[in-house]
């Protein structure tokens, strides 16, 4: 078998120099290598708001882990965008126009379940939170986190994981788990009591509500005064506060 030139010694100084010089070139540096095997995470990003959807993007796209592949104007927008884009991760606004969050995630975890979806959105209410979850979403991150945080939501989502803000984790977990129950919930209302809040913080008078639920109107204004007592309130600006932190309803 022939042996290697630089074992012979018939390989010259500049052959050697040579050698040398492409043996440095073919070998990759070690932020090259980290970078080529770090994964990148492919995401949409669906949100109504054209300045924070946009801003948003531009802030992700500085961290070389994440690849923002397309933006979404609502929810058909998102499923649409999602079948033929195919991103790992579609960061996910609840509210928006045409189909909201909720129905969107659910209808793109149904169509393309290798997607995951990780909600991002300014509601910390419980009900928006379990909505979500139920629907498929793998996550839940508030709109006010910082970039880093978000991305590591990402990430975490993209590998399988399931995140959730600490803010609204813990109040999740008693609700999934049945260590509160919907009654402790909202404060040791009924759920007929619950409806007539709702239907009230909307603006409905006494007697739209009395018709809505076919019940009398003495009926209604009982209701009402129970849970004026069971949350310490004394009017419907209170109750409309209420029901806002609850989930109940939005401004």
């Amino acid at each position: 078998m022939t042996q290697p030139a630089w074992e012979t010694g018939l390989l010259t100084q500049d052959g050697w120099d040579d050698y040398l010089g492409n043996m440095i070139q073919s070998q990759p540096s070690p932020m090259a290598t980290a970078q080529a095997a770090a994964p990148v995470a492919r995401v949409l990003i669906a949100d109504d708001q054209t300045l924070f959807r946009s801003g948003l993007a531009r802030l992700l796209e500085e961290d070389p882990r994440v690849q923002v592949v397309g933006q979404a104007v609502d929810g058909v927008d998102a499923v649409k965008q999602a079948g033929m884009l195919k991103p790992d991760v579609v960061l996910m606004d609840l509210k928006m126009p045409n189909l909201d969050g909720v129905e969107a995630t659910r209808k793109i975890v149904n169509e393309h379940p290798e997607i995951r979806v990780l909600v991002l959105t300014t509601f910390d209410a419980d009900s928006y939170v379990l909505h979500a979850l139920r629907a498929g979403a793998s996550g839940y991150v508030l709109k006010d986190s910082q970039a880093p945080a978000i991305v590591s939501s990402i990430l975490a989502v993209a590998a399988g994981e399931r995140v959730m803000a600490s803010a609204v984790a813990n109040r999740v977990v008693d609700m999934l788990t049945g260590t509160t129950t919907p009654k402790e919930f909202y404060d040791g209302l009924t759920a007929r009591e619950v409806e007539i809040l709702k239907l009230l913080a909307t603006g409905q008078a006494n007697k739209q509500i009395a018709y809505h639920l076919r019940i009398s109107e003495k009926t209604v204004r009982n209701h009402v005064s129970n849970m004026y007592a069971k949350l310490q309130i004394y009017d419907r600006s209170q109750a409309v506060l209420y029901a806002v932190r609850k989930g109940l309803i939005e401004l």
